[in-house]
């Protein structure tokens, strides 16, 4: 959500920077709903003033024995009591439309995020590892997955497309890459376990800007709650409406969870696989922070995701994303993309974004520099690290073996109860 202050100093800026989201001029209908507001609320408190003052001058009138005054106070009062109630409703609905029309539009991008449309513009700023060189033609994980447990055809008959039966050894190198990365993020990376709710409330989903925008893209249930896309939710708005004591920040959380999206990529893009499913297992990272502590804290939970990749020796690059191609409620995004030999490329793994104090303004999430200082908004951060399908896929294909067999990274191998690969059915 903006700040209308934000707009009200500078709407030029504000249309400029949302322009590199290639969002048209909005300053102009934002301003125009906040003078109305502004005057509705000045009548109002004109009346109430009014009417407090007209209240005592009767008592004086009578006093006097002036009851033509007084009865014309009262007639004063009493029309004031009948307009109260009209304009504080005007208020209320000026207030409501305001409120959803800063909700409404994307986060500011950072200065240092590049200009540009789509991912064709994202920067690369780094690569790790180099790409393992196979004497034979590598699969992609959809051909090399089914003979070792990784079961489509029983997920989609159960459950429809999108969605996978893991079997044996497969589904212990899932259970296994979940408790490796969550072991890594809490006892190494300093992120405190959480476990947390799978339903959520409908404010919730606005708090980290998934509703209303992009209601079409969860899953909702007949009580009225949602399925979380990721723990970002329940994880950020754990801090929803309190204030923070300073001292504290920042609060870094991680949990494992299963996350739910109909959603589940572009028309026609994944169809096949394990890349893109309406159910999935994911570590998300979330830090609460004060604002000058955001942008270090952006490197380090970014630093925190790479370190599974690097222990699990997966090649990859770190890109920063465009204006065009970040989330809605990012300001500043990193995406990690892990190379895939079976598709010859670099895939997204992970993304980390920078969200500054857009969420928490939806979410009314505030801390107290000092312990008299005037609250002010927190700055959230959000992260997978990692997803763990999409690493289950790249351990597959970077991993296998001509016979169609996969090795067990090292790191894993404590969490495999013994088991040092996978061998076809």
């Amino acid at each position: 959500m903006h700040d209308i202050r934000l707009i009200r100093d500078d709407p030029a800026a504000f249309d400029a920077a949302l322009a590199r989201r290639g969002v048209d001029a909005v300053s102009g209908s934002i301003l125009a709903l906040d003078t109305a507001r502004r005057a509705v609320a000045t009548a109002m408190q004109e009346a109430q003033n009014r009417r407090n003052e007209a209240s005592k001058l009767i008592g004086a009138a009578m006093g006097r024995g002036d009851k033509d005054e007084a009865e014309r106070l009262k007639a004063e009062v009493a029309e004031i009591k009948n307009t109260l109630p009209k304009l504080e409703q005007e208020d209320r609905e000026l207030s409501a439309e305001l409120q959803e029309a800063l909700a409404a539009y994307p986060n500011l991008p950072d200065p240092a995020v590049p200009d540009g449309e789509d991912e064709a513009q994202n920067v690369e700023v780094s690569r790790w590892g180099t790409p393992r060189q196979f004497n034979f033609a590598p699969k992609e994980h959809a051909d090399l997955g089914p003979t070792l447990g990784l079961d489509f055809e029983t997920g989609a008959a159960i459950s429809g497309a999108r969605f996978t039966f893991l079997r044996g050894q497969m589904a212990r190198l899932q259970r296994a890459l979940g408790q490796f990365m969550l072991d890594k993020q809490t006892s190494e990376n300093g992120h405190l376990e959480c476990a947390t709710p799978l339903l959520v409330r409908e404010e919730s989903l606005f708090g980290t800007g998934q509703l209303p925008k992009f209601a079409e893209d969860n899953f909702q249930t007949t009580d009225g709650r949602w399925l979380i896309p990721t723990a970002e939710v329940s994880l950020t708005n754990s801090v929803r409406e309190q204030i923070l004591d300073g001292a504290t920040l920042p609060l870094r959380l991680t949990a494992l969870t299963p996350c739910f999206r109909s959603e589940a990529g572009a028309a026609g893009k994944d169809t096949r696989g394990y890349i893109r499913q309406h159910q999935f297992e994911k570590v998300e990272l979330v830090t609460i922070c004060a604002p000058d502590q955001s942008e270090a804290e952006h490197e380090r939970m970014t630093a925190a995701a790479e370190s599974i990749l690097q222990a699990l020796e997966l090649p990859y690059r770190k890109v920063l994303l465009c204006a065009g191609d970040m989330g809605f409620t990012a300001k500043k995004t990193f995406d990690l993309e892990v190379w895939l030999p079976g598709q010859n490329a670099y895939r997204e793994i992970s993304s980390i974004s920078n969200c500054g104090d857009f969420q928490a303004r939806r979410m009314n999430a505030r801390f107290r520099a000092e312990e008299k200082a005037k609250p002010e908004f927190v700055h959230t951060l959000n992260g997978s690290g990692l997803a763990v399908g999409r690493t289950l896929v790249a351990v597959l294909e970077n991993y296998q073996q001509e016979d169609g067999s996969v090795e067990v990274p090292a790191a894993l191998l404590p969490y495999m109860g013994g088991i040092d690969r996978l061998v076809p059915a």
